[in-house]
């Protein structure tokens, strides 16, 4: 393995070491005695009658854990009518080993919907049904959210349905933030609809954070936060990329001129007057490790956020631009462009892979015989179909994949990116962290 490829990899695992958790759930969630401090404001546990918890997403076992290591030990089992005191309900992606106190788990599909994740829309609705004003709700919400947790609003949509949509929109070349538009508007647990099933309770949401800062409201499609999508929005995008044509016929009707799709819940809706909101983990907490681990390898780095949503040769030819005016800027230097976000990488064929694996086969061929190493992986040790994180190349990878017989062009056109770096063993394989941060890119020069 060349230098450069293996400090790519060095400042990739280092940074996921740095992503803790614990560490950053206790900073933004402390306890004192019977109170509870989140950000700026504090809430007296005693004076809840009940406390309900719904964690879902790629890291919810860690937030549930957190939770419960916070608050536990100020919680009482039962109120004077033997009612739970404290009942959480915890929706992952794959079943767990040991159970957490208070919570009953329910595995669901990730990254398509299955009968699981509306199990679980019915089971939370169902949670939050008698919450009243004397209740206090935790949602703690990461990545992978979306999948994770669905009920359509219209009870005469199937799993085969929601299953369909999901599969025309992840391949139809759509932002992610326009897939989730569309899905927020066809969902009972997305875009606000949880707040406002629990319209007068006190509810604290927690994330740990994929999406961009400032568009918060489409972590895990925004099931407490006002959305600032409409259904107007939403039949733009199904009419711009000839969505209902593709998609089930009971969804596609609502889309259609006269049809009847509810709008989300807004802000300054009477829903979010006892809502708050605070950041567990965000973009910053994966940009500064990632720069500090790239400085710590000798290299001078800058960070470029402006990718993101991008398709991947216009992201890839813009981030490897910067790369070499860094190395103009600086002659004889190590230099490094770390940038996060999810670019866009449309499926044209049947093979293995994702966003990831995708962007760094489109540098292939742009840094042969340069002294380039380009890493792209996602911070929940997923991409895509594929069981890697990601992949990395450098300037000898595609002199290798040649002599190996191996066309990287073809491999795009078959979006097989997996494949094609697997047969070179230069795939990222973590397996899932338990997290889900930002996908992380790491373009070295020297």
């Amino acid at each position: 393995m060349s230098d450069l490829k293996h400090l790519a990899r060095t400042i990739f695992h280092r940074t996921l070491g740095a992503i803790d958790i614990p560490a950053a759930f206790a900073r933004k969630l402390a306890r004192s005695g019977g109170t509870i401090a989140c950000a700026d404001d504090r809430f007296d546990l005693g004076r809840f009658e009940r406390i309900r918890a719904v964690v879902f997403g790629k890291a919810a076992v860690a937030m549930a854990r957190s939770l419960v290591k916070t608050i536990s030990p100020a919680l009482r089992s039962a109120d004077s009518h033997g009612t739970s005191y404290f009942e959480g309900l915890l929706v992952a992606p794959v079943p767990m080993s040991e159970p957490v106190p208070g919570f009953r788990v329910i595995a669901a599909g990730h990254p398509l919907p299955d009968a699981g994740s509306l199990e679980a829309g019915r089971a939370i609705l169902d949670l939050l049904n008698d919450c009243d004003q004397s209740t206090l709700i935790f949602f703690l919400l990461s990545g992978g959210g979306s999948s994770l947790v669905e009920l359509p609003l219209d009870p005469s949509v199937t799993l085969a349905d929601v299953q369909a949509l999901h599969r025309t929109l992840v391949n139809c070349g759509a932002s992610i933030e326009e897939i989730n538009i569309v899905r927020k508007h066809i969902s009972a647990v997305k875009g606000g609809r949880l707040a406002a099933a629990a319209p007068h309770s006190t509810k604290i949401t927690l994330g740990i954070s994929d999406v961009p800062e400032g568009r918060e409201s489409a972590l895990a499609s925004g099931p407490t936060l006002p959305d600032p999508s409409t259904v107007a929005d939403a039949r733009r995008i199904v009419r711009e990329y000839g969505l209902a044509e593709k998609m089930p016929a009971s969804l596609a009707q609502n889309f259609r001129p006269g049809g009847i799709l509810p709008e989300t819940p807004k802000r300054g809706d009477p829903e979010f007057r006892n809502s708050h909101f605070a950041l567990v983990l965000g973009l910053h907490d994966l940009i500064h490790p990632a720069h500090c681990a790239a400085e710590a390898g000798g290299c001078i780095t800058i960070c470029d956020n402006s990718t993101d949503d991008w398709p991947v040769a216009r992201a890839a030819d813009h981030l490897l631009r910067q790369l070499a005016h860094l190395r103009d800027l600086n002659p004889g230097r190590r230099v490094a462009v770390i940038a996060d976000g999810e670019v866009s990488s449309p499926v044209t064929g049947d093979g293995i892979g994702g966003r990831n694996a995708a962007f760094v086969l489109d540098c292939v061929a742009k840094i042969a015989g340069r002294p380039i190493a380009v890493l792209s992986a996602g911070t929940d040790g997923i991409d895509g179909s594929s069981p890697a994180a990601g992949a990395v190349a450098d300037r000898e990878t595609l002199g290798r994949a040649r002599a190996l017989g191996l066309d990287p062009a073809d491999f795009q056109r078959r979006s097989d990116s997996y494949s094609f770096f697997k047969a070179l063993d230069d795939t990222i394989e973590t397996g899932p962290t338990g997290n889900n941060l930002r996908d992380l890119r790491i373009l070295i020069a020297e």
